[in-house]
């Protein structure tokens, strides 16, 4: 020690202390804030795997009896009562794209006669719906309808009745397994027992739409009757 500095300390008994004491306060604050940081980004690290654990493993509670089927998930349902005669109930499938899946409603007049549906023909005017075959992205062969162009006819045991496009547009295909399995109208109309798939036009489409009825309505018109 110079003796300048030991002349000071002399002087100044209380200055290494005071120095001290302050490098202690000094150390113990950033000590405090450091702890104060690894305290915060522990809790961001706790919320945001609270976070990730319920989006991965949501409520049990909170998830429903039935999970959504494909048709509910990426489809839009809307309903043509009575279209062209009562009872002749059918059913539009919309996709995001503009795909419409047509088909016979639930509560169609054919599926409530006794066994049901028996047979279907798309041999209906002066073509046969079966034997459309559309290629390309240019849809290549679609032929173009109206909203009450018939696409085939469905056979009870005792009657017939004519399904038709409901939208207008173009017809993409129809569906030929009920050719040979006609039975999946009784039993899943609106899944694998639709009947044909059509693309209309924007401007078509919500002409068409209008006059359409969603499922709350179409459920709570068929529930007063």
């Amino acid at each position: 020690m110079t003796a300048a500095a030991a002349e000071d300390e002399q002087r100044n008994p209380d200055y290494n202390l005071r120095i001290c004491t302050v490098i202690r306060n000094s150390t113990s604050e950033d000590s405090e804030i450091e702890q104060k940081q690894l305290i915060k980004e522990e809790e961001d690290e706790e919320d945001e795997e609270e976070e990730l654990r319920r989006l991965l493993l949501p409520n049990v509670d909170e998830l429903p009896q039935v999970p959504p089927s494909s048709i509910e998930a990426n489809f839009t349902t809307f309903f043509a009562p009575d279209f062209m005669k009562p009872g002749h109930d059918q059913y539009v499938h919309r996709h995001a794209n503009g795909l419409c899946v047509i088909g016979l409603a639930p509560h169609h007049v054919a599926l409530k006669e006794k066994g049901g549906i028996v047979s279907v023909d798309f041999n209906v005017g002066k073509s046969d719906r079966s034997g459309i075959k559309v290629t390309g992205k240019r849809k290549k062969n679609a032929q173009h309808f109206e909203t009450n162009t018939a696409l085939c006819k469905v056979f009870t045991a005792e009657s017939s009745y004519i399904a038709r496009c409901c939208v207008k547009g173009s017809l993409l295909e129809v569906n030929e397994k009920l050719i040979k399995q006609p039975e999946l109208l009784n039993t899943m109309p609106e899944r694998e027992g639709y009947i044909a798939i059509m693309m209309p036009r924007p401007a078509d489409w919500l002409k068409a739409k209008a006059s359409l009825l969603d499922f709350e309505s179409y459920r709570k018109l068929r529930t007063e009757q």
